[in-house]
Parts: structure tokens; sequence; C-alpha cells
């Protein structure tokens, strides 16, 4: 970058190399980066959406219409494409659905302001008339929500799942998310990360269940431990119960074999004394986080203790939530008090395989739902399914709210917003009416995808929305094109998948649309001897060489 000095002289102010794009130049190259983020995920809105096979760098695919999935194994460069990636994360963070639609609302939004950018609109203009719009956006979707109950519930999660690859499962998946959901709800609050989701590969999808307790994958360590412990007292080990190799190198210097057996000897009571310590504190379950030696398990088994090893650290946590027990660091410092108790600890058989169940637990609110599945990527979209499920049930019976799904919102919103920008005086209207134009991508896309044609079913939403009664909760029926009460087909979400959405892709349209200078540095090569002059790598004439 260059800059002129009274003597006409250039004055450098940016590192060579550095690239820079200025005003509408600079606006339009990130408007076509967030742009080409959403088209590469709008296939996959709506029940009819496809599916995407991403594969990584080592081979292993992921095969998914979620749209934060794709968006987090997608290695996206451009800075304006990756805050547009961040939307979809916050909406999966703060809903567990909606992902897909914030971020080709937050696509739409920019391109509907490529016009106005064109037309000499300045941005901040457009930015003030889109905060505005998103403003009104969200008290006209609190007029048309309705309150939720327990018969809602079922047809939130369902819709949350429609589109995914689980079959004709649906009905039988709400009803275990529904069921878990409320029995970790206390006082209107729901924390997921009670409900635990174990996979196992075998038998079909609707053999997935839930159980009231815990599911470890993992067995016990020896055939004649007991393979059930009624009133189980449980002791979590994040420590090996095993001799410790020592830090540094060492040698030991045995001279006489007295000596190598009182060695053997010493070490095998440091191992049993183990098992004596769990044994004294009355515990009859032991988790460990690492490994467990072969005689500490023989030991173990005569003691008739259940042991499970190499647990992970997630299930370790999980284990002493639910049923109260402390992490004990120190085999030696072991005492009473670090116990949790449980009514049932066994091991139980799970497709070819078995896990380990925790049930009757001191905390109730500890849940698990084990899926199954034919291969290990049908299982992880019905994985994902389930977790939209779950954060959608838990958000709707937080919030009590829901408006009815299939593009009825959006419909409603851009022809309310039409109305109230004629309301307001300035450019800022041109901004509101681009807005109130972009919330029509959500049908137009449904439509799309589902083979459908987009024009004629915006025609079609708006003429219902305008002229029947309880018009607002008309959305598409993909199946006649028509449009239809989307309350009566039981296509229902909750409002604040709805406001987040809305929300957030304005933010991210504002803050990209108030760029108007890009400066980016360029990226230092690698370091390679070879091509460096200072140590006479090849191709260079050293000082005293022949030139």
């Amino acid at each position: 970058m260059y800059g002129s000095g009274n003597s006409n002289q250039p004055i450098i102010v940016l590192k060579e190399g550095t690239e820079r794009s200025k005003d509408k130049e600079a606006q339009f190259n990130n408007i076509a980066a967030a742009k080409a983020v959403a088209d590469s995920v709008r296939s996959t809105l709506g029940p009819k959406g496809m599916d995407k096979m991403l594969v990584d760098s080592i081979g292993d695919v992921t095969i998914t219409n979620d749209g934060v999935t794709i968006l987090k194994e997608i290695d996206v460069q451009h800075p304006a494409a990756k805050m547009v990636v961040e939307v979809a994360k916050t909406q999966d963070t703060e809903c567990g659905d909606g992902t897909t639609s914030a971020v080709v609302l937050a696509g739409e939004l920019l391109k509907q302001s490529e016009s106005l950018i064109d037309a000499n609109v300045h941005p901040t203009v457009i930015t003030s008339g889109f905060k505005m719009a998103a403003t009104k956006a969200v008290d006209i979707l609190e007029k048309i929500s309705i309150n939720s109950n327990d018969d809602i519930l079922k047809k939130v999660s369902m819709t949350a799942m429609t589109g995914k690859s689980i079959g004709g499962e649906g009905e039988h998946l709400s009803n275990i998310v529904v069921k878990a959901v409320k029995l970790v709800e206390k006082d209107s609050k729901v924390d997921t990360s009670n409900i635990k989701i174990e996979k196992k590969v075998g038998g079909v999808i609707s053999d997935t269940y839930m159980v009231e307790g815990l599911v470890i994958d993992k067995q016990r360590v020896h055939p004649r431990m007991p393979k059930s412990v009624k009133d189980a007292k449980i002791v979590l080990f994040t420590t090996q119960m095993e001799n410790k190799k020592t830090e540094v190198d060492a040698q030991i210097s045995i001279t006489d074999p007295s000596s190598m057996q009182s060695f053997l000897n010493q070490e095998e009571d440091t191992l049993k004394s183990m098992v004596e310590k769990v044994k004294d504190v009355g515990a009859n379950v032991v988790f460990c986080q690492k490994g467990v030696d072969d005689l500490v398990q023989h030991y173990m088994a005569k003691a008739g203790i259940f042991c499970c090893r190499r647990l992970k650290q997630s299930d370790m946590e999980a284990i002493a939530k639910a049923t109260g027990a402390n992490l004990v660091g120190k085999i030696t410092e072991l005492q009473k008090s670090d116990l949790g108790s449980a009514e049932f600890v066994e091991e139980r058989p799970v497709g070819t395989e078995s896990m380990t169940f925790i049930t009757g637990c001191k905390n109730p609110k500890a849940i698990s739902i084990v899926i199954r599945g034919g291969t290990e990527h049908v299982m992880d979209e019905v994985e994902r399914a389930m977790n939209d499920a779950i954060h959608v049930v838990g958000v709707a019976i937080e919030d009590g709210k829901v408006v009815a799904g299939a593009g009825a919102p959006e419909i409603e919103v851009g022809l309310r917003l039409s109305e109230y920008a004629s309301s307001i005086g300035g450019r800022e209207q041109l901004a509101i009416d681009a807005f109130a134009k972009a919330m029509e991508i959500i049908p137009w896309t449904i439509a799309e995808n589902a083979g459908i044609d987009s024009i004629d079913s915006i025609i079609k939403l708006k003429n219902a929305h305008d002229k029947k009664d309880g018009g607002a909760h008309y959305g598409l029926d993909l199946e006649s094109g028509e449009a239809v009460d989307m309350l009566s087909m039981n296509v229902v979400e909750p409002l604040r998948v709805k406001v987040q959405a809305i929300n957030s892709a304005t933010e991210v349209a504002n803050m990209i649309l108030r760029i108007d200078d890009v400066i980016a540095s360029r990226k230092s090569p690698p370091m390679n001897p070879m091509a460096d002059p200072n140590l006479g790598g090849p191709g260079m004439s050293g000082t005293g060489g022949m030139m």
C-alpha cells in the first residue's frame, strides 16, 4: 500500500504481498462467500431435503442432512464464510434445531442487500432497517405463537426429526424423547446433559429404547465377577489399580534370589492392599478410569466385587452425578463418604456384546437412550436426530410457546413486515422490504427441495395468510402442494427456534454489511532451507561461486 509524501516518494504502509479489497468490492466478496455457505446446505432444508456425504482427510465418512454437522465438517477458509458457520453453531447450542434455516436466512438477507448497495443505499441504513425488521419480526412471532402442552411436545419432537434418516420410526423415537425429557425436567428447566446416548450396532432403529439410569459401554474385567450387584456401593477411581512405573529411568540391582522374591512379594502386597482398601469401606462395585492389574482383578473377583476399567472421563462424571460418588485420585485416601449408591449394577447383553447398566440411582435425573441400527452411519444420524429432538422438546417445555412449521411463520412475518415497511419513513423501509422478501426463502426452499413449484407455493401461502381464518398457521403441505393449517397437520416448532434464527441471521448479515475494507496478510511460506540464499541452497550462486 502506497501513500504519497511531499517529495513524491512512495510510502509503504502495508507489508508486501498483503491483499486488500475496499468498498463495494469488499462487500460483494464477503456477501458472495456467505451466500456460498448458505447454498451449500440449502438442499438439505425441509422434510424432503437431501443428505450430504462428507469424507474427511483420513477417509471417515459422515452422511447427514443436519446443517451444523455439515458446516462443522467442511473446512471453511473465507473469514466472512466462517462468520456464517458460527450462526449455525450458535443456533445448535441455543435451540438444537433450525441450523440450516438460520444459515439460509443469513445468506438470503445478504443477497437481498446486494441490490440495495448497488442502488447506493448506504450499508448503515440497511443494517438499521434490518435491526428494526428483526425486532418487529420477533413481535409478530410472539403474537402468532400458541401455548405448548404435553400433547404438543410429541408433535414438536416429530417435526424436528422429520427429514432425518430415521425411516418410519419418528413416533417411536418421539415417545422415547418426550418421556426422557419429562424425567429430567425440574421446575420447567431441562438439563439435557442428564440424558446420555449410547449406540450399539445391531437390530433396527425400532429396537432403540430408554433406560432410567446410566448405560456404560464397558464389560466387567473378570468372568468370575458377579454379573449383577444389588444395593451397589460404588467407588470411582481416576487412577490406575496397578503398580506405578517410575517417572524416570531407574534400575534395581538384585544380587540374590531371596531379594528378588521379597521384591515380587512387596509388589503383590501393594496390589492386595488396594483391594483390601475397597473391601474395608464396604464397596462392591469399582469403576476405574485407567488400567486394572490382573492380580487386582483376581482378588476383586474372589471378594465378589464388580469392576469395569478404562472408562471415559465423561462417563465417570455422569456416574458421579447420578450416584453421588466422589472421584478418587488416590486409593489410600478412599473413605466411606466417597461411595455412591444405586439399586442395581449389572452387565446385560446388547446385541453381540455386553454393557453395564446402573439403575435405581440416587439422582433419578440420569436417563440413557440406547440406539440400535444396522450400521454406524445409520446410528450416527439417529443420534443427531434425537439430539435435535431432545433440545427442542426441552426448549418447548422451558418457554411454553410454539409456532406452526412448514414455512407458516416466515410467510406471516414477511407479509406483516411489508405492511410495517410502508409505515416507516425514510430509506430504512427499503431494507425492511428486503428483509420481508428474504423471509420467503424458507418456504421457497422447502418447496424447491420437494419438487414443487416454488412461485405457486408462495402465492398460495400468501393468499391463505391474507384470506383465511387462522391464516397465520397455514404452511405448505408437501404431498398436495397446497396451503394447509399446520396445527391440524401436527407440524409445530418451538418459538425460540424461529426467534433465534432471525436474530442471529440478522446479526451476522449486519456485521458482514458493515465491513468495507478487507486487509489480508500474505501467509508466510513454510521454511525451506534449500531455497534460502544465505544457506547456499541449490540454484543460488554463493559468494565465491562463478557468476
